[in-house]
């Protein structure tokens, strides 16, 4: 079973949180306008139950999870757990506009459980608009940390698609993808938004 780089990392933060790594990691959603506040620190209150829906993409099928009232992931192939929510039905229909290029920008709440880095890499990733891109080197000078910290950062992103570090680039082009399918599924979210038209 294939698993990202982020989703370690979250099982990670379960196991240190309730000694058990039954997870379910996806995550995307609801609405709220740019720039989107992402939170600073670990949620507190959180319970054990994060409710997971997912739906069939182009891009293969997209997992969500929602923790107290957010978006906390999204990622691949997960099964559906725990009961629907009205801000997981919300993010699928987002999900489905979107992979029918009826949606361009997502409007949900997100929260990005990480260091203040990974969060501003984060926002960093959101403010891309459909249809362009940013290298890791132009992310790293506008925050004023090294390129290969911001690649990493990228790689751990726990909210893909919705946070799309589909959109950052290496310096010569395109680098590797934490999906199934690796440099093919951000080629294809690339292709889909009319993105690097040297792709194309």
């Amino acid at each position: 079973m294939w698993v990202s780089t982020a989703d370690r990392m979250f099982a990670d933060a379960v196991t240190r949180r309730w000694g058990s790594t039954r997870v379910v990691g996806a995550s995307e959603l609801l609405t709220i306008p740019m720039p989107l506040p992402l939170a600073g620190q670990l949620i507190s209150g959180q319970t054990d139950i994060m409710p997971t829906r997912s739906i069939h993409t182009q891009f293969g099928q997209l997992s969500v999870i929602e923790t107290d009232g957010a978006v906390t992931r999204l990622t691949w192939n997960l099964p559906d757990d725990g009961p629907s929510t009205p801000l997981l039905e919300e993010a699928l229909a987002q999900l489905q506009a979107y992979d029918e290029g009826r949606l361009e920008q997502f409007d949900l709440p997100l929260h990005v459980n990480g260091t203040p880095f990974q969060q501003a890499v984060c926002d960093a990733m959101y403010a891309i608009p459909f249809g362009y891109t940013r290298t890791y080197g132009e992310i790293a000078k506008d925050l004023g940390h090294p390129a290969q910290a911001v690649g990493q950062a990228c790689g751990a992103n726990p909210i893909a698609v919705i946070i799309p570090c589909h959109r950052v680039m290496g310096a010569k082009g395109l680098t590797g993808f934490s999906a199934p399918g690796g440099v093919e599924t951000k080629v294809a979210l690339l292709r889909h938004e009319r993105a690097g038209g040297y792709l194309i």
